[in-house]
């Protein structure tokens, strides 16, 4: 199964590239990783183009900041299968995984290294 992973970004110069790599570095066979940036004036748009581009599928640019949500939505919609990823706080920069065929009951995190999957 191929997976489609969403990241919403703003102004993250400083922690997009972790949250990438750690997401590029999940154990999962087959993933599309497309990064939706919603409108950054920090610089992450330059490094977005220079540096991320090479190694995720896509990358949406918002003219306009929009929100997380709209982020999230223009992602779901350039998607294969719909699956997101973010940070669950600013001070936590831990990517979480909810996987559309699983939403109900799964949730893959990423902690100290190593990805997990839990049911619930």
């Amino acid at each position: 199964m191929k997976v489609s992973i969403v990241i919403p970004c703003y102004n993250e110069k400083n922690t997009i590239e972790e949250v990438v790599e750690a997401v590029r570095n999940a154990p999962l066979n087959s993933k599309e990783i497309i990064v939706v940036d919603d409108c950054s004036q920090d610089g992450t748009q330059t490094l977005l183009r220079e540096k991320i581009s090479a190694v995720v599928d896509q990358i949406i640019y918002h003219p306009v900041n929009r929100g997380k949500g709209a982020a999230l939505r223009s992602g779901f919609a350039a998607a294969i299968i719909q699956c997101f990823c973010s940070r669950l706080s600013p001070a936590r920069r831990t990517p979480f995984l909810a996987l559309d065929s699983w939403a109900d009951d799964h949730i893959a995190s990423f902690s100290s290294g190593t990805w997990s999957v839990t049911s619930f």
